[in-house]
């Protein structure tokens, strides 16, 4: 999988193992807590960032092999990855604040939305400041639209109970990496 993830092969088998690479990190993304919480007398936002080490590195390789920028422009993309994983972990806790009269289903789809939103939102206008990114937002619209749809699934998460799983992760790393590959190679490709 890591040869079709760093080849810049513009096929839809490229981008089904682009979405295999999401659904692997966003296994991984849950656990992580675990071991982080390990960690003492490191602030909530870094330990919160650190959960988004498994799909930085995805982002990183996806940057790195289909775009034409710089080493350092991937290595930007995943420190930003980083803070919108926590922009939108920190969206989704104030919205479900603010919805706090509301049912918890429905504070849990506003939230994920939010959160969805956020995430995909930093991370596209961030990533378009790369030296080669797109600076067409329809190239990025993808990304942002598949990031906000798939939040709501934490209210799937929070009905099933799930702990050590997870059916947001996967599905949004897996749609967001998939429109982070089609926005990159809209520039490559022109």
């Amino acid at each position: 999988m890591t040869q079709a993830i760093t080849s810049s092969d513009p096929s839809r088998n490229a981008l089904l193992k682009v979405a295999g690479g999401g659904l692997l990190t966003g296994i991984i993304t849950p656990l992580l807590p675990y071991l982080i919480d390990r960690i003492a007398g490191t602030p909530g936002d870094f330990r919160i960032a650190l959960v988004a080490i498994p799909f930085a590195v995805l982002v990183f390789v996806l940057v790195r092999r289909f775009s034409a920028d710089p080493w350092w422009a991937a290595l930007i993309a995943a420190i930003v990855t980083m803070i919108a994983f926590v922009g939108a972990v920190n969206a989704a806790v104030w919205i479900d604040g603010q919805a706090d009269g509301a049912g918890k289903g429905v504070r849990n789809i506003l939230a994920g939305l939010a959160g969805g939103f956020t995430g995909a939102t930093i991370m596209a206008l961030a990533l378009a400041l790369l030296p080669a990114g797109p600076r067409d937002i329809l190239a990025w619209l993808l990304m942002v639209v598949v990031g906000t749809i798939a939040g709501p699934l934490l209210a799937l998460d929070n009905v099933l109970e799930l702990d050590l799983t997870s059916v947001l992760y996967p599905v949004w790393q897996a749609g967001v990496g998939v429109g982070l590959a089609v926005a990159l190679r809209r520039t490559q490709f022109r």
